[in-house]
């Protein structure tokens, strides 16, 4: 199809053309060859990779960093809490963020640029860690409990602000005004109408708030010390930790074991991310719609 169009143009459209592919299939590899190399990279001999002799194949196929992750108990346990995090967070984030864009988007909603206001303002503005950490523990008592994953840190303003120019661009007044002669309510529009038009957006900020969720490591790392309680990413962290102050005991580690921590480093970022990457193909074309409708008009 690209060469039928080529065909049909112009000498100075065809150089056009070609250009714009050459930079776009240059730009793809760029981006997609430091996944690609970590994912090689877990599974051949690190001492082909300290060489620079693993580029597009992997070499010495080793798959003893995975072997060493999986053997691990702790690391289903991590996959269940992140699994519970991700889906349980990511529902109450999606019930908090898209009821407030939709009410900051309504322009007969006189409160709302005062609103707006104070949610931009904390984008730039915090509390700090101390009293964030003082907060949480002593007044919302979540201190070591799941529910600090999920509920103080429920709504990202960035999102909101995506959503809210999604609802305002794209869901004309006349709408609203001709649904309320018919006897619609404005709970009964936002559910019936506004939510069915918008599956755009929801899809966008659904995939942000799993990214998040899934990449949220610091709030564990601050909040929870039960060992049964940490998420994936803490559980990946304290292998690779435990490894590494295992060689740190022995000052003759062997070469061996210093190889089975490269493989085990490699190894860590396909677990962390393999689960979100499956996902992302299924809600590409929801991403892409969502983020240009949202942004462009906003």
């Amino acid at each position: 199809m690209v060469q039928t169009r080529i065909r049909t143009m112009g000498m100075s459209e065809r150089m056009f053309e070609i250009t714009v592919i050459a930079l776009g299939a240059l730009m793809f590899l760029v981006m997609i060859y430091p996944m690609y190399f970590i994912v090689i990279a877990s599974v051949s001999d690190p001492g082909y990779i300290s060489n620079g002799e693993v580029w597009f194949w992997p070499k010495g196929v080793n798959v003893d960093g995975y072997y060493q992750i999986f053997k691990d108990s702790r690391i289903w346990t991590g996959y269940g809490n992140t699994l519970f995090v991700v889906i349980v967070g990511t529902a109450l984030s999606m019930a908090v963020t898209i009821p407030c864009a939709y009410a900051l988007s309504r322009r007969d909603f006189k409160a709302r640029k005062g609103l707006m206001i104070f949610f931009v303002f904390t984008m730039y503005f915090n509390g700090g860690l101390i009293p964030t950490y003082l907060t949480i523990t002593q007044t919302l008592r979540m201190d070591n409990k799941i529910w600090v994953m999920i509920v103080p840190f429920c709504m990202n303003i960035f999102n909101l602000i995506v959503c809210r120019s999604f609802f305002e661009n794209t869901l004309p007044l006349e709408l609203l005004e001709s649904a309320k002669l018919d006897g619609c309510s404005n709970t009964r529009f936002f559910i019936a109408i506004a939510l069915p038009l918008s599956k755009a957006i929801l899809s966008v900020i659904m995939l942000y708030y799993i990214v998040l969720r899934w990449n949220d490591y610091f709030t564990a790392m601050i909040y929870i010390r039960d060992a049964s309680l940490k998420p994936l990413q803490i559980i990946l962290r304290d292998i690779l930790l435990m490894n590494e102050s295992m060689q740190g005991a022995n000052n003759y580690a062997s070469s061996e074991s210093l190889r089975l921590t490269e493989l085990i480093k490699y190894s860590s970022i396909i677990v962390s991310t393999l689960p979100v990457l499956i996902l992302y193909p299924f809600l590409q074309k929801y991403f892409e719609k969502g983020v240009m409708v949202g942004a462009l008009k906003g």
